[in-house]
């Protein structure tokens, strides 16, 4: 691989160019910083990612003028970019991003993306965010590559021979780092109540905030854990600590934590520094449907903006305002669903931190489904668990109202009673 400095690296994109980017800790801010400073030079460059961190400086005019962000699922740094003229967002599995390069529906010219220093056969390690990195490189026709000796060293499918690197550009910069955020009441009731739902043996899948932390954190007495997940964070540590989780059980890669990336503290990254214990493999494998249902007793923990009376599940969207992304819900539901013994749970506060009812008789308009009713097994917020399957309308209606917030109960029995009792009662 040949050594550049970043600004002497990025002349290999081109106008016209589609360039991808690899994201979360692995975001290449260097790469990225120096692609901005080439704005003027540049027209109709389109940036392809999943969740990136830093600033984004590229979603921002005048550079949003040469560069247009084409979003696989949308972070905080783009949110308010995708939601304008200047940016794209295409909805998507994560399960199936990988086709969208292996198949040439986008083909990529040039990739973006940050590794280790190659060790002594060659090889460099995709670190912490191995997702859909490895189709993006495989199909690019250039890949750029920060090599950075703070990357962590990761077991499993994320690496890359240096010489796959058409130009590596060094750099010593620490990886993005997420805060383990504070737990309220809320979050600790949230997380006994889907804890009670957890058996000893489990296979887990949940992801970063406070309602998967809250969980985790009542799972000290649990016994034989495993964890086949796209993504996890320090709530894990404890647990491995403890001998809590230990992978025992599990049918695909015993013993051993699977994931496709990882975000957290300077502490997570060194534990998974060099850890046979963790394998990181490409989304199109942890996000397999038929791969997910091989273990025993999945439990996927995920979370919804709001949610009707029916138990269709909004995720990604407030209204027709795009917040987030697919991601793999769906991927994690229908497999913990198909998974014997398995037990898909959405975990989610009752209300907004301004009072709203997250628990609604309809979807707001132009709201997208990111979960359909039929695949939607349980529901916990902090006043108990609903199991919707096999329940009728009028029954998931009743079912869901008892873990509704109780200031807004009596509104939502009396909108299911429009909905369905007086629509019955009027075609007697």
């Amino acid at each position: 691989m040949k050594t550049l400095t970043a600004a002497e690296a990025v002349q290999a994109v081109k106008s016209n160019n589609r360039v991808f980017i690899q994201g979360a800790a692995m975001t290449p801010t260097l790469l990225i910083e120096a692609l901005c400073d080439r704005y003027k030079e540049l027209e109709n460059i389109e940036l392809l990612q999943i969740h990136t961190e830093g600033e984004a400086r590229y979603t921002r005019a005048p550079y949003n003028e040469t560069f247009r962000v084409n979003s696989l699922f949308v972070g905080g740094n783009v949110r308010r970019s995708v939601n304008t003229e200047s940016a794209d967002y295409t909805p998507i599995f994560l399960s199936e991003i990988h086709l969208l390069f292996r198949r040439n529906i986008l083909p990529i010219d040039v990739a973006l993306v940050q590794v280790s220093p190659p060790d002594k056969h060659g090889f460099c390690s995709l670190g912490t965010s191995v997702d859909v990195t490895i189709p993006a490189i495989e199909n690019a026709k250039t890949v750029i590559a920060l090599v950075n000796p703070l990357v962590p060293r990761t077991h499993g499918d994320g690496i890359i021979h240096n010489s796959k690197i058409n130009a590596a550009v060094h750099c010593n910069n620490p990886i993005f780092t997420h805060a383990m955020p504070e737990l309220n009441k809320t979050d600790r009731a949230i997380g006994q109540h889907v804890a009670n739902l957890i058996e000893d043996g489990a296979t887990l899948q949940m992801g970063i905030g406070t309602i998967p932390n809250a969980v985790l954190a009542n799972l000290e007495n649990h016994k034989g854990l495993g964890i086949h997940t796209e993504m996890f964070s320090d709530g894990i540590l404890p647990l491995v600590e403890k001998g809590v989780i230990t992978g025992e059980h599990k049918a695909v890669k015993t013993n051993k934590i699977v994931t496709c990336f990882a975000m957290g503290s300077q502490k997570l990254y060194d534990f998974i520094d060099d850890n046979p214990l963790v394998h990181f493999k490409e989304a199109a494998y942890t996000n397999d449907t038929a791969i997910i249902r091989r273990n025993p007793k999945v439990t996927a923990i995920n979370s919804a903006i709001e949610i009707d009376l029916t138990g269709q599940i909004c995720a990604d969207t407030i209204g027709p305002r795009q917040y987030s992304g697919v991601g793999g819900q769906m991927d994690f539901i229908r497999g913990a669903a198909l998974s014997e013994g398995g037990k898909p749970i959405i975990a989610m506060h009752s209300m907004t931190k301004n009072g709203v009812s997250k628990i609604v008789p309809f979807l707001k308009e132009g709201a997208g489904v990111t979960t359909t009713r039929a695949h939607v097994h349980y529901v916990a917020t902090e006043f108990g668990v609903a199991n919707l399957f096999g329940k009728n309308l009028m029954q998931r209606a009743k079912a869901l109202i008892d873990i509704a917030h109780p200031d807004h109960r009596e509104a939502l029995e009396f909108q299911a009673w429009e909905r369905f009792s007086k629509k019955i009662n009027q075609s007697i």
